[in-house]
């Protein structure tokens, strides 16, 4: 079998593409992935036709065919779909890696995103919203008739607990809103960059699940983003510096139920166990560590991610987000676009991309984490899954 460390170092990034983010937008789901996808492939030198791997995102609804037929993919030979939910895309890095790696694929192509504000709101689950997976079936029979049916109130009832728990504050959720609210403001391509945001507003935003705050709740929106995979020995001939997988990691719950069944509502165990396996791969540890870009559809998801990777012990998250530990200039600058709570919502691959532009440096000068080298992607989906990314320096 092979070893994970013989993996480390083997594929890299070489191409990014990103839509505007907005609330209201006249494409199409898939007209916002090809747009993406378009902008990805010329980043990485490349042309669509050599694109021979592609892996569509499960939020979005689209397939395989999808891209075949409007990119004109005449050499596909793999593709796959991942169905974890936020930590989907990042999963999906994985079996990109892999797949290359094994000479299944040349250059693989991931997009994710949707229409997430003009029709596939989870506010109005009506509106064109994702089919549920298998496993929530336990919520449709036990939970749903009593009203606990979206995500929102069953994180909230996470974070409740961890607050029993261990004294974590509505506060502690203010100062991560706050921290990367402060990073959109320096981003030009978040939704928020104009709006700014204090502990006090973050108090006085209502209620949407107690305790979780209107400013605890990751943005609703429209837009897309697409990454390139190839081999490191490719990479050193693209256009532009190839970003190296260091190391790649995916978890999953158990039991993998409902939150409110979690022997531990306050772990998030799937991404516990796949830090723990980036980490073994990068041959790295938390302390070594530039910046992390965590997934964030709720302030305490960001939270308790923190604990989960490694960089304070369980029940410690609140202390460590105090003190602008996690804004830029601090000890780990977190979500330093904006994320999904300010820069927009687009299934975790804007946390990727960030990465990317970090480690490439080409962000703002004021938002640029200095000496750059090494950053941790995260991704949460479903009831706790997890994913982990550890990029290196650009080459």
């Amino acid at each position: 079998m092979t070893s994970l460390a013989s993996l480390r170092d083997k594929t890299a990034i070489v191409g990014i593409g990103q839509t505007p983010f907005t609330r209201g937008t006249d494409l199409t789901t898939l007209g916002l992935h090809l747009e993406a996808a378009h902008e990805a492939i010329a980043d990485a030198g490349l042309t669509p036709e050599d694109i021979d791997g592609v892996m569509p995102n499960e939020l979005a609804g689209t397939i395989a065919e999808d891209f075949i037929l409007e990119l004109g993919l005449p050499n596909l030979a793999f593709s796959s779909t991942i169905r974890t939910g936020g930590a989907s895309f990042v999963s999906a890095i994985q079996s990109a890696a892999l797949a290359v790696a094994a000479g299944v694929a040349t250059n693989v192509l991931l997009v994710a995103g949707r229409r997430g504000y003009s029709a596939q709101r989870v506010s109005k689950t009506s509106e064109g919203a994702i089919a549920p997976h298998p496993v929530m079936r336990q919520i449709d029979e036990f939970e749903r008739p009593f009203g606990n049916t979206v995500a929102a109130q069953w994180f909230a009832q996470a974070a409740r607990r961890h607050m029993h728990e261990y004294g974590t504050t509505s506060e502690d959720f203010g100062h991560i809103a706050v921290a990367v609210r402060g990073h959109a403001n320096l981003n030009p391509r978040a939704l928020m960059h104009e709006k700014t945001m204090t502990l006090e507003q973050h108090q006085a935003s209502p209620f949407i699940s107690d305790p979780l705050r209107l400013f605890d709740c990751s943005l609703e929106t429209d837009g897309a983003t697409a990454i390139v995979i190839t081999s490191a020995e490719r990479a050193k001939d693209a256009p532009k510096s190839g970003v190296p997988i260091l190391g790649v990691g995916e978890g999953h719950g158990d039991p993998p139920t409902s939150i409110t069944q979690k022997r531990d509502l306050t772990r998030i165990e799937g991404l516990e166990r796949a830090a723990e396996r980036a980490y073994a791969m990068a041959g790295l540890g938390p302390d070594e560590i530039d910046c992390a870009q965590i997934y964030d559809g709720f302030t305490w998801i960001v939270l308790a991610s923190l604990e989960a990777c490694g960089f304070c012990a369980p029940g410690e998250g609140g202390g460590f987000v105090r003190d602008g530990r996690i804004a830029l200039g601090g000890a780990l600058p977190v979500n330093t676009s904006g994320g999904l709570l300010s820069e927009g919502h687009c299934s975790g691959a804007n946390l990727l991309s960030e990465a990317v532009r970090q480690l490439r440096r080409e962000v703002e000068p004021a938002r640029q984490v200095p000496d750059c080298e090494r950053v941790l992607v995260t991704g949460e989906g479903d009831f706790h899954e997890g994913a982990a990314l550890i990029l290196g320096d650009a080459r």
